[in-house]
């Protein structure tokens, strides 16, 4: 059977730099920063006082108030994300036609940190009878993300939580992308969401010494690709997708945002933490991708890159080098975690939702912050300001712990 056409239909995304798709691309396109000073605890102790926090974000507006309060943050994020892609593809009023082809696949890198924190300190103070909730587990645990949703949309399809550090969301669109070009699916709601701006959360990157301590100036704290960068932010969200069967997208007249083409994963085998030399398991990614679209890499028109702000931005650069030759001196390439910081888990998703709009308005969201470069860092990282460029081809890095790559290709469809 011939590989079946792949296209999104629909985007939910929650951020440092808002609620919905909306006001995201909004503050994007303007080189706006979300990430401030941490108001969810006392950061007295901690050498490190900033991340990028959802604001204003009212769960009862998708959930209902005696459901809350059994439900962690992480989760709270991927139903409101799966209501926004949902009817954002009109999925609300023009329903898949069998829900036993529609599935969900939604991961978390590090799942439910804050209930887990608030049930160890009730147990201490209260004991095992009265301190743990009966809701505790499926409150923490990451399958619960795609669960929740699937019960909330009668998804009854293939339904899986994918957990790969920061790859997850990218891997999630990827599975999902190849379940439904196989004839498994006919709809998929992907991504990954994250909640993790806590103390636990926030002090384990401490201790390791992976984030950024520029306290004093929050909105430029990350830098990436920049000489004088000193670690990533921590931030969390959501990005979710509908992934859809062409066929089916046009048969119930669907709006086409893109149509997804290649995919690539990958595993370093080299470090659990930092990537291998030169790049080279992201070079195979990128490369397991681009021949999987069928694409020269002089095709591809800009790169939303991992871009993290820590050292392996200059590590990435040279799989870009790597991959894309004599191309890569013209290429586009831009971090936006400069501007929404880094998401874990839910990175991947959002950064495919960005791509998505870049294609699809002609946009290349800029790297801001970028004041001093980093001489490794050599490519074109559409410094400070977003350009006007309309790309055919689009691809999205994601790049985690324990040396687990992911790469997306994007194509543009007309409006």
């Amino acid at each position: 059977m011939d590989k079946r056409r792949v296209v999104i239909t629909g985007m939910g995304v929650l951020s440092p730099l808002g609620i919905g798709v909306a006001d995201n691309w909004r503050r994007l396109c303007a080189g706006e920063s979300g990430i401030g000073l941490i108001t969810r605890f006392d950061t007295t102790d901690y050498p490190v006082k900033i991340a990028g926090e959802v604001r204003g974000f009212e769960p009862t507006q998708w959930i209902a108030k005696k459901e809350v309060r059994h439900m962690d943050t992480f989760i709270q994020y991927a139903i409101a994300g799966a209501a926004m892609a949902v009817a954002d593809a009109g999925l609300d009023h023009s329903p898949p036609r069998d829900r036993d082809m529609f599935g969900v696949y939604v991961g978390a890198g590090l799942g439910g940190i804050s209930t887990l924190e608030s049930t160890i300190a009730a147990l201490h103070a209260k004991g095992p009878r009265h301190g743990i909730s009966p809701y505790f587990v499926p409150a923490i645990i990451v399958n619960l993300a795609a669960g929740q949703i699937s019960i909330r949309h009668d998804a009854r399809g293939p339904n899986l939580s994918h957990v790969s550090a920061c790859s997850t969301g990218a891997h999630s669109i990827g599975e999902a992308f190849r379940t439904i070009e196989r004839g498994d699916a006919d709809v998929m709601i992907a991504g990954g969401t994250e909640a993790t701006v806590t103390p636990l959360g926030v002090g384990g990157f401490c201790s390791s010494r992976a984030l950024s301590t520029r306290n004093d100036e929050p909105t430029r704290a990350s830098r990436p690709f920049s000489a004088s960068r000193d670690g990533f932010v921590l931030s969390e969200g959501c990005g979710l997708l509908v992934l859809e069967e062409l066929g089916h997208a046009r048969a119930r007249g669907a709006t086409i945002l893109a149509e997804i083409v290649g995919y690539g994963l990958t595993a370093d085998a080299h470090h659990i933490t930092m990537p291998s030399p030169g790049g080279e398991g992201a070079q195979r990614c990128m490369k397991m991708a681009l021949r999987g679209a069928g694409l020269a890499p002089e095709q591809i028109g800009y790169i939303n890159a991992h871009g993290t702000s820590t050292a392996a931005d200059a590590i990435e650069t040279q799989a870009i080098r790597a991959v894309f030759g004599a191309h890569a001196e013209r290429l586009p390439v831009s971090s936006t975690k400069s501007m929404h910081g880094h998401l874990l888990g839910a990175a991947g998703g959002l950064e495919a939702a960005i791509s998505v709009l870049a294609l699809r308005h002609g946009i290349l969201p800029p790297t801001i912050n970028l004041d001093d470069p980093d001489p490794a860092c050599d490519l074109d990282y559409v410094p400070h300001t977003a350009r006007h460029v309309q790309c055919e081809y689009v691809m999205s890095n994601s790049f985690g712990f324990g040396g687990t790559n992911a790469a997306l290709i994007f194509k543009r469809v007309e409006a």
